[in-house]
């Protein structure tokens, strides 16, 4: 493999080059998403170093006083961004140019950190889109400089209402308002009658095993479909056939992902116990795990599941149709096998592979911990994760719970950091299938979804 994009990159992200990744060359989809900018500049290098000005005291304070090197781990910290492995001052989720403006790639979203380690294809628990937007704003009316796309498309679709989650699903309905089957761009109106809801991105690394894109699981997956948020007004037609193979590359790379092995101990008979409740619980919508196991990419009723229903609704046939029918979608022919699937009845139970270092959990990312994925009842209202902490007992992310909203007026930022499972879209209810357990049959389960 390219000794550079695995001789820097993989190190700080601790991955190591897999025979899957060396057969497929994903080396090279990987230097493309660092390297290629396929959006316009969101802002340059000196908004960004202006960032600071905007935060709330006393963080202001502490980084009037820092250098700019540490001013800017600070932003990157505040806003979800992972340090370059060539160059710890700029992030992993943005191209930076050599005349310094910041482009943001597939990254934003899909790679993050758990326990402060970085693994290929973790989604990022930590974004924080809306903020970062925000503040890029305030600081570009103090420069005199002009908006970018984020900075407008933003004052009509809410980008996301807590850290870690974004309201990618809309971002794509809006963006393919505005062109044909074929890409043309077709000039109309903005709608405001969509339903806005937070998603949490899914693991890369199970894109291997399934066959459709999405919770409801009604696209087929190809690389084309992996381009649809390249749908600016600046990316005509003939740009994403340009960038077709690029795409290719960054299909072949995230394929090529490895779900990461739980890096704690394990007591083996306890998860050997577990593999057998699993398998008489829970493998007949999520699977089987090691030699000759396999994935149904069942999708559950909405009434059997009953997890928050927003996202299914969000959605009409028409928009899963013609989503398909697009040049995405190779204009149906990638979706010939998924008629049934345009009005899903439910979602897709998900792969488990990895599942240790992927919480939050469901897809609106509302459970911060496998054990609270297995006691419904115990699942907390309001929660915030720490930065980096991870709860190796409860196997997921480090919490402060709470009943209610923290008193007192929260700054926008500070809010964003609460996840109230209150508001609509972010309910944590459904999937109570483990209240039949015992709990000496729940502590197994957990033990035995480490290893997967």
């Amino acid at each position: 493999m390219t000794p550079f994009i695995w001789g820097a990159v993989a190190v700080l992200l601790g991955a190591i080059p897999t025979a899957r990744a060396e057969e497929k060359g994903g080396d090279s989809g990987l230097r493309v998403l660092l390297s290629q900018s396929y959006l316009p500049a969101d802002f340059d290098e000196a908004v960004f170093d202006d960032l600071w000005t905007t935060w709330e005291e006393p963080l202001r304070t502490q980084a009037a006083a820092a250098s700019v090197e540490d001013r800017r781990q600070m932003a990157m910290e505040r806003y979800g961004l992972l340090p370059r492995p060539d160059d710890p001052t700029r992030p992993l989720q943005y191209v930076v140019g050599p005349d310094g403006q910041w482009s943001m790639n597939c990254l934003a979203c899909h790679q993050g950190q758990v326990g402060g380690q970085m693994i290929p294809g973790l989604p990022n628990s930590n974004y924080a889109l809306e903020t970062l937007t925000e503040e890029v704003r305030l600081v570009k009316v103090r420069q005199r400089k002009a908006f970018g796309h984020m900075d407008m498309g933003s004052l009509l679709l809410p980008l996301g209402t807590t850290n870690g989650t974004t309201n990618a699903v809309m971002f794509g309905v809006a963006l393919m308002r505005h062109r044909d089957a074929d890409l043309n761009i077709v000039p109309r109106s903005p709608r405001f009658d969509l339903v806005h809801h937070d998603m949490d991105a899914p693991p890369w690394w199970h894109y291997a095993k399934r066959k459709t894109l999405y919770a409801d699981g009604f696209a087929a997956k190809g690389h084309r479909m992996l381009m649809q948020f390249l749908l600016v007004k600046e990316n005509g037609p003939e740009k994403f056939r340009e960038w077709e193979d690029g795409f290719r590359d960054i299909e072949a790379w995230i394929e090529s992902l490895e779900p990461p092995r739980w890096p704690h101990e394990i007591d083996p008979a306890l998860a050997q116990d577990g593999e057998q409740v699993f398998r008489r619980h829970c493998a007949e919508c999520h699977g089987t795990y090691g030699a000759g196991g396999s994935y149904p990419e069942r999708v559950i009723p909405i009434e059997e599941i009953g997890t928050d229903r927003v996202r299914l609704d969000s959605l009409s046939p028409k928009e899963r149709s013609e989503l398909n029918g697009s040049w995405f979608g190779h204009h149906g022919r990638d979706a010939e096998s998924l008629r049934d699937r345009e009005s899903p009845a439910g979602y897709v139970a998900p792969p488990l592979d990895g599942i240790w270092a992927s919480a939050p959990y469901f897809h609106n990312g509302s459970v911060p911990t496998l054990w609270h994925v297995l006691h419904p009842a115990a699942r907390p209202v309001v929660w915030k994760r720490s930065p980096t902490g991870y709860d190796q007992r409860l196997v997921g992310l480090d919490i402060e719970e709470a009943a209610d909203m923290p008193p007192g007026r929260l700054t926008a930022a500070e809010r964003r950091r609460w996840f109230d499972t209150r508001k609509p879209g972010k309910s944590a209810s459904g999937h109570d299938f483990p209240d039949q357990l015992s709990d000496a049959e729940k502590k197994a389960v957990l033990e035995y979804l480490k290893q997967l």
